[in-house]
Formats: C-alpha cells, sequence, structure tokens
C-alpha cells in the first residue's frame, strides 16, 4: 500500500489526467450496476428499486418458462457470430486492397465511399431501403412490376431476413472496422515485400504469405474484443429495421430488443432486468473461456 501510494504522489499529473475518465467510468458504469437488484425482485413503481419485495429467482423462471429464451439466445449468438466472421473478411479483405491500390487519388475516393455508410444513422438507412424495396412505390418492386413479375413484400416474409441483416450490417461497418487492419498493414515492414518480389512473389504470394499471417494476431486480439458483445446486438440496425413487425421477429428478435420493448411496455421491469442481467453474465463468461482457450494455444495473442 506504501509503494502505490508512492507511485500516486510520483505521478500526481498523470493521475489527475487520469481522474476523469476514472469518474465516468465510476458514475457510469459502477454505480449503475446497484439496479441489477431489480432482477431479483417483484417491481413496485410506489416502493422503488430497493423497496420493492424480494422475489428471488421468479423473474428468471417466467423467462425461461415464457419459451422466448432460447429463440432470443439463438438469433443473437448467430447473428453476431455472422457479423463477426464475416465482417472480418471484408475489413481484411477491404484493407488488404486499399493497401495495393497505387492511384492516390481514386485511393481516396474509394475509401471516402467505403467510410460513408457508417456515419449514415439507422433511422436514414431504414428510409433508403424502404424507398427501394417499398411494397407499393419502391425502386425494385416497380423494377419487377415493369417487367411483369410479381411484387415482394420483404415486410410479410420474414425468409430473406437472416441474409439482408447480415448484408446491412457489412454494408455499413465494414468501412469503420477496417481501420485498424489498415492501420495494421501500414506497419508492416516493406523489406519483407521487397524481399518476395525480388524471389519473384506475385501479388497474391506476398498477400497469403506476408500480410495475412502478419495480421493473424490483430485479427485474433479484434475477435476476441468481439466475442466479448457476442450476446448484445446492434439495437438501433434491429429496431430500426425490425421493430415490433410479429412476422419478422421469429428470425430478428435478440435479447436487447426485447429488454426494450420489456421496458417500453413498463409490464414487468423485473424480468427486463433479469435479461440484461443474464446477457451481461453470458458476456462475460464468453469473454473468459475464450481467452482462456487462446491463451491455452498462444498467450501471445490473448487478451489477458
Amino acid at each position: 500500500m506504501k509503494d502505490f501510494l508512492v507511485k500516486i504522489r510520483k505521478n500526481k499529473v498523470f493521475m489527475l489526467m487520469l481522474m476523469p475518465a476514472v469518474v465516468y467510468v465510476v458514475v457510469f458504469a459502477y454505480l449503475p450496476m446497484s439496479g441489477i437488484v431489480m432482477a431479483f425482485k417483484n417491481f413496485n413503481y410506489a416502493k422503488g428499486i430497493f423497496g420493492s419485495d424480494w422475489c428471488g429467482f421468479d423473474n428468471f423462471k417466467f423467462l425461461m418458462i415464457s419459451g422466448k429464451l432460447w429463440t432470443l439466445s439463438r438469433n443473437t449468438i448467430l447473428y453476431n457470430l455472422a457479423f463477426i466472421l464475416v465482417g472480418m473478411v471484408f475489413e481484411v479483405g477491404f484493407a488488404i486492397i486499399i493497401n495495393e491500390l497505387t492511384n492516390r487519388y481514386f485511393k481516396k475516393i474509394f475509401q471516402s465511399f467505403m467510410f460513408l455508410p457508417y456515419f449514415i444513422s439507422w433511422v436514414v438507412a431504414k428510409a433508403i431501403i424502404q424507398a427501394v424495396f417499398d411494397y407499393d412505390y419502391g425502386l425494385f418492386n416497380s423494377f419487377l412490376s415493369n417487367i411483369h413479375l410479381d411484387r415482394l413484400n420483404l415486410y410479410t416474409d420474414s425468409s430473406p431476413w437472416p441474409y439482408l441483416l447480415v448484408f446491412f450490417r457489412i454494408w455499413k461497418a465494414t468501412g469503420y472496422g477496417s481501420i485498424v487492419y489498415m492501420a495494421a498493414v501500414a506497419s508492416l515492414n516493406q523489406d519483407m515485400y521487397e524481399a518476395a518480389s525480388i524471389d519473384g512473389a506475385n501479388v497474391w504470394q506476398k498477400i497469403f504469405k506476408i500480410t495475412l499471417p502478419n495480421l493473424a494476431p490483430t485479427m485474433f486480439i479484434m475477435g476476441l474484443l468481439s466475442v466479448g458483445q457476442i450476446f448484445r446486438g446492434d439495437f438501433g440496425m434491429f429496431y430500426q429495421l425490425i421493430g415490433n413487425n410479429g412476422v419478422l421477429l421469429e428470425v430478428g428478435d435478440m435479447l436487447d430488443l426485447f429488454i426494450y420493448r420489456s421496458m417500453a411496455s413498463g409490464s414487468n421491469l423485473g424480468m427486463a432486468s433479469a435479461a440484461g442481467l443474464y446477457q451481461s453474465v453470458l458476456c462475460f463468461v464468453t469473454i473468459i473461456l475464450v481467452n482462456w482457450v487462446v491463451k491455452k494455444n498462444n498467450p501471445d495473442n490473448s487478451l489477458f
């Protein structure tokens, strides 16, 4: 303890610079954790969070008996796995493509168009999607009608939505997600590429023999960070594109959307808190287990 206080006095300027971040985390991350008790209470507005009666694990039991828990967990996991795996392929691929472009002006234009979707909110994205796929006035259905084909009503058919959700997520997130990989590619030792060129290696051989192996540690770290959020979804995307559409909820419902609906209705805040706690615990357990597996095989690629 004495050594710790000595270090603080020695680095008091740095500690002072760190203080705003510490205060932010404590106020907005740790203090709200006291609300976890709602998951174990029969919440009553008049009595408040801490005055409400304890109900033990009844909220969790109701969540499991309702039959929604499996569907919510399955959808959340599968969508996030698709987002992580497919997203990583596109992010690494675009980072390599940009690195291989030699025309400086075309490179800048390409990067700008690639980053643009990230700055479009899901509200605007939904408006664009409706303008294209609207049953009565959408461009796509107007085209189908002009060539004498049946119109397609996406909001009454759930079968294409798993693929559409993955597509829209990749379209919006690839540009931003590729920044880390572009930085990693740019930091690679260029002597390796020069030596490979002297040995007669072509572009594909350089990519598969030099670039990708050297990107592997970065891919592991980014994958681990993503896995930690595997039970959380992109709420903005699912809320805007799926919303409360009963037809699409079977393939598009997920934990964040369910928690929001439960809280918005105000009918059972205890069950909403139970679902949120279930989600957070699973995220924590997942990152611990995946990091343990990675550390067993390659300690250099683990988070801790």
